[in-house]
């Protein structure tokens, strides 16, 4: 008889059977397989790839102009054209490159500070954890879209660059309170103490031992940031205080509120940037709720009425609780001879 263990079925003469090898490939696929997390990935790689190709596919210059004033889309201007007669959708092409940059540029910046104050307050303590978290309070009270307008006003010729660096150099600091609560619940796990007791340097332990037990989070913050930086620049072409003269989906919408497109009834002028912007939204949130739920168990059952367990039973769900497995009946304990031969004779 195959002998079952904790990793899974052994068979007579030792050799681990193939249940045992295939269920790591299903953890790791787990976010993979999540639909959330897929569909939010698809949309986001398609994004990506226009804004590697964007420039070079553009059937026309975004900023040429031409004889088509307002004409609505055909063969010719799929998204029709604006007042000047230039092509919406080689502006909504070109401009997808300057959002991914601003965007993820900004969330990568947010991210290594983030990293580094809150990891390092919370795993060094003392006079340290006090003075990183006092800046980071600090941080947390500057308004950060009224600072960027300021710098964006003030500095001459402010592009994605400058849009970007200061996105990410104020919206690190939730992150990084973040990660110093769970590093402060981190430190003192069995694993960090045993390679504190080994000699192990403290760099070794911040990445070997701490990081990857942060990494999910990490990884939810940079997709927050992400999120918000391309909403505040596409906020900020919006209302006209970055550049105009660089082309992105605020500043198609800027042209199109500037000369009364709703108005005139020119809808194709300003709905694609919309639907462009409502994608990109959509999909980054839905890769943030992926990892949310490969995180949480919790999160990753709702919605299902029923799970199966590792052993092959089926759970039902109550909505609001915790599925909790009940063990199964026991038999009755034999009962001692003399015990039921006094019960018979008491009832005789």
């Amino acid at each position: 008889m195959p002998a079952t263990t904790m990793t899974g079925t052994v068979t007579g003469d030792g050799a681990p059977a193939a249940p045992a090898q295939a269920a790591p490939k299903r953890r790791r696929l787990r976010f993979v397989a999540n639909p959330k997390a897929a569909t939010g990935l698809v949309v986001l790689g398609f994004f990506l790839l226009l804004a590697i190709i964007g420039p070079w596919i553009a059937p026309y210059d975004p900023s040429a102009r031409g004889a088509d004033l307002v004409a609505p889309p055909s063969a010719e201007h799929w998204f029709g054209t604006t007042h000047l007669g230039q092509d919406i959708f080689s502006q909504v092409l070109v401009g997808t490159r300057g959002v991914i940059f601003v965007g993820f540029l900004a969330g990568l910046v947010a991210t290594v500070l983030s990293v580094l104050v809150g990891v390092t307050a919370g795993f060094l303590g003392g006079a340290a954890d006090e003075s990183l978290s006092a800046l980071s309070n600090v941080f947390l009270v500057i308004p950060a879209l009224p600072l960027i307008i300021i710098v964006a006003s003030t500095i001459p010729g402010a592009g994605d660059l400058m849009v970007a660096l200061v996105i990410g150099a104020t919206s690190w600091a939730w992150g990084a309170r973040v990660l110093r609560a769970q590093t402060l619940s981190l430190r003192r796990r069995d694993y960090v103490e045993a390679a504190r007791a080994t000699g192990e340097s403290t760099w070794r332990i911040i990445i070997f031992e701490i990081l990857p037990n942060l990494t999910a989070i990490i990884a939810s913050g940079f997709v927050g940031t992400v999120i918000f930086a391309v909403m505040t620049e596409i906020t900020l072409a919006f209302i006209g205080i970055s550049t105009v003269s660089e082309w992105n989906w605020g500043t198609i919408l800027f042209w199109a509120q500037s000369q009364q497109a709703l108005a005139q009834g020119a809808w194709w002028w300003f709905v694609p940037a919309g639907l462009a912007i409502a994608l990109l939204g959509t999909a980054l949130s839905l890769v943030n709720f992926g990892i949310d739920e490969f995180v949480s168990p919790r999160l990753r059952s709702s919605g299902k009425s029923s799970v199966k367990t590792a052993d092959g039973r089926t759970v039902r769900m109550r909505v609001g609780f915790t599925p909790v497995l009940r063990s199964a009946p026991r038999p009755p304990a034999p009962r001692d001879a003399d015990v039921l031969t006094n019960e018979r004779v008491g009832r005789r």
